[in-house]
């Protein structure tokens, strides 16, 4: 079926499905890739009662029987993602690809009349993050981001106490991930299996030459398919930050690093340092794949004018700054001990400026949660708790770090117009080329 007649087909089979599908059907899944996030998708979406896990597609063999066996062998296999979009039994797909085909399978599946579950970070370079928003509106389609953070219950209770002044006025967050892969991975000249459909895995990124490291996870150290963990791990805090802050984007962006340590044929640095300026605020991100760090030097810290916040996965908790109480603030307690019994005050003692507050949090229960929350809102049809207008303004932080990085020099950045301010030079990195005919397919899709 052509681009132009799934588009028609897609928009027609969406106002269908939104008249009959109801709060108890079942929802037909297909997923497209089966690598370490796609086996946690199904896994996930296989816990939801409402859920048929209906096609499994991967362009390696092995990896497609080993998707097709976790669904309980439900899953139609396919080798060709395109085929699997045609399949009218279909509502929604998952997308757990290498970042360079997060973009077009999206815009392709929901031209198909797919909603998309698609995985973070959502797009290769910036221009995408706009077509995907193009499309999912065009066709009426739910697209939900992998950031499951946004799921989780401490999260949403973090971002109440965050916006609600707990902290006061927030004026920093203090972002980290490390890791220790030393000492890299070498520099292999293996010939391509015969079961790996090389020239479909890379799809719109450059032809290049066969490696192992370009077809399993070490995809991310190349900048054709990924913008290394600056887009991968950070864009998880950010989504934090920005969604916490409710803000678009950064007004400016400065980044330094490089492939310090690792010794392979990988070109996404393993040292990252990165500072974003807010309106109000700004966020530091780094990141290591040398070391794994002090303990709890990594995570997200907000810091406000009353006290600071800590938050990851495991749960947050409120440290609160100390202020000295003047004398005559409140009735002062002098001597050895409060009459009732409490401890010893005397004037101008230091007291909280804000309560501690501690809650734990789940990392299973943010994924379980993310998924019910995409599947509710494929049969509400309402936006989703990570719509693609929010992935793509986290994913866009994330590049303009990588721009700042690979210019070697500040970013300033209209998060309105979506425009790099005053560097011709930086701009061209807003949008790359699609690689033949996958160019057409986007330009058929969006037209």
């Amino acid at each position: 079926m052509s681009p132009t007649r799934r588009a028609f087909v897609g928009a027609l089979s969406a106002a269908s499905y939104q008249r009959v599908m109801g709060a108890n059907d079942r929802v037909q899944v297909g997923f497209i890739g089966f690598g370490l996030i796609g086996a946690r998708h199904v896994l996930d979406f296989k816990n939801q009662k409402d859920v048929d896990l209906a096609a499994m597609c991967d362009v390696y063999q092995p990896r497609l029987e080993e998707g097709v066996a976790a669904t309980g062998q439900q899953a139609k296999p396919y080798r060709d993602f395109r085929k699997m979009l045609d399949s009218k039994d279909l509502q929604a797909v998952v997308v757990s690809t290498p970042d360079h085909w997060h973009a077009l399978m999206t815009i392709m599946a929901c031209a198909a009349g797919k909603d998309v579950y698609v995985e973070k970070p959502m797009t290769l370079f910036v221009r995408e993050g706009r077509w995907m928003v193009q499309a999912a509106r065009r066709y009426n389609r739910v697209v939900q981001v992998g950031t499951q953070q946004r799921s989780g219950r401490h999260y949403q209770a973090a971002l109440e106490l965050l916006r609600g002044g707990h902290l006061g006025k927030i004026v920093s967050a203090r972002m980290a991930s490390y890791r220790n892969i030393m000492p890299g991975f070498g520099r292999p000249e293996e010939s391509k299996p015969s079961d790996f459909d090389y020239d479909l895995w890379l799809g719109p990124a450059p032809a290049r030459p066969f490696s192992r490291h370009r077809g399993i996870y070490h995809f991310r150290w190349f900048w054709d398919y990924s913008g290394g963990q600056m887009t991968n791990l950070g864009a998880h805090h950010i989504d934090i930050v920005q969604w916490a802050m409710q803000v678009k984007g950064p007004s400016a962006v400065a980044s330094s690093g490089g492939r310090l340590a690792l010794e392979d044929d990988g070109e996404t640095p393993d040292v990252q340092d990165a500072l974003f300026e807010y309106p109000g605020f700004t966020t530091i991100y780094s990141c290591r794949e040398v070391s794994v760090g002090r303990r709890g030097t990594a995570g997200l810290e907000f810091f406000g004018t009353k006290g600071s916040m800590t938050i990851d996965r495991g749960g947050f908790e409120v440290f609160p700054d100390m202020k000295i109480e003047p004398e005559n603030a409140i009735p002062a307690f002098v001597g050895p001990a409060h009459p009732a019994g409490g401890p010893r005050r005397t004037p101008n003692t230091p007291v909280p400026w804000t309560q501690p507050l501690k809650m734990p949090g789940s990392s299973n229960e943010q994924f379980d949660l993310h998924v019910r929350n995409f599947l509710d809102c494929i049969k509400s049809r309402q936006r989703p708790i990570a719509d693609v207008e929010d992935g793509h303004q986290v994913a866009t932080a994330c590049h303009l770090a990588n721009i700042s990085l690979r210019t070697g020099r500040k970013i300033r950045w209209d998060p309105e117009k979506e425009q790099i301010l005053g560097d011709r030079e930086a701009s061209a990195y807003l949008e790359r080329p699609y690689r033949k005919p996958w160019d057409e397919v986007l330009r058929k899709c969006l037209a």
